[in-house]
């Protein structure tokens, strides 16, 4: 489970030591693929939100104490243009988090990555050009892939997990449309644009939590947190938020966007990694296959070309 990655004002030169930016964005992928069992762990269908409330509560004091001068310098049209970009990203994480808690680790992780897949098609067809036939070709192998997945123990209808991440993934494509074209934040400094961003996440969070019937309160849910759940949580908002965030910062003034984009690519692999090493899941042979075919239309589409739409 993502938060938005840093724009990078400029590509610098690849230098000979640049494996080194590397590792550290490949460990924010593997914390990234285990974030989906982590969030299954320590979440039901009652502390959805309070969950939410809590992982972004405990990062967002952090981010405004390192970005507070910059953040005074947002001008009113980014902070609204941020604000905007919050709620979706709210949506984003109730439908992750409602999804996980619905279907299995290893199929939230890859029906997720159908994002680049959608946000291309999405682009192509906002600028009205079709995109190549070899991306037409990969999106069809990963189309053909979920439907496998979700289909491990036979044929039967998606499980409405399933759905509410498939839903993610199609925020997901909102969103980053929106980044590209919400005119105010192009030049807002990436840090404050995420604050922002979360600080309106968390807003919404809040007030649902609120709003009786949507689940237990955060200090309820918190109340009944064992050792294991907080560790849970932690590693959520530690790793997969805070450590994320910055790792991405560092590594793509020291490496390229489009490098720092293929590593973070390779999240569905550690999600299905983690789902079936440490969480044992178990696909069964449609859903094994199907999850190859996730992987291999994925990475074929990001290579693939799409007239006028740049999707690295």
């Amino acid at each position: 489970m993502t938060v938005a990655a840093p724009a990078a004002e400029a590509v610098p030169r690849r230098s000979p030591r640049a494996w080194l930016a590397d590792l550290p964005v490949l460990a924010v992928a593997v914390v990234w693929g285990g974030s989906y069992l982590a969030a299954k762990g320590i979440t039901t269908t009652h502390t959805v939100v309070a969950v939410l409330v809590l992982r972004f509560a405990l990062v967002l004091p952090v981010l405004v104490v390192a970005g507070r001068t910059r953040l005074r310098a947002l001008r009113p049209a980014q902070l609204r243009g941020a604000g905007l970009l919050g709620l979706v990203l709210g949506g984003i994480f109730l439908l992750e988090t409602y999804g996980v808690v619905h279907t299995s680790a290893t199929n939230a992780g890859l029906i997720i990555s159908l994002t680049m897949i959608f946000t291309p098609l999405a682009e192509a067809a906002v600028r009205k050009q079709a995109p190549s036939l070899g991306f037409l070709g990969a999106a069809a192998v990963s189309v053909a892939g979920v439907v496998l997945l979700t289909q491990g123990a036979g044929f039967t209808a998606p499980s409405a997990g399933d759905l509410l991440i498939l839903g993610a993934a199609l925020a997901r494509t909102l969103h980053v449309l929106l980044m590209a074209r919400v005119e105010a934040v192009q030049d807002a400094d990436s840090l404050s644009l995420t604050t922002v961003q979360l600080g309106a996440a968390v807003l919404v969070f809040a007030l649902l939590a609120a709003v009786p019937g949507t689940g237990d309160t955060p200090w309820a849910a918190a109340a009944d947190f064992g050792p294991a759940e907080w560790a849970g949580l932690a590693f959520l908002s530690v790793f997969c938020t805070l450590f994320a965030f910055f790792v991405q910062m560092w590594a793509v003034r020291r490496t390229s966007p489009s490098r720092v984009s293929l590593l973070l690519g390779t999240e569905p692999l550690w999600a299905a990694v983690a789902g079936i090493a440490v969480g044992g899941e178990e696909l069964g042979a449609l859903g094994y296959a199907g999850a190859l075919l996730v992987l291999v239309g994925t990475a074929w589409g990001r290579r693939a070309v799409v007239p006028a739409a740049g999707t690295s």
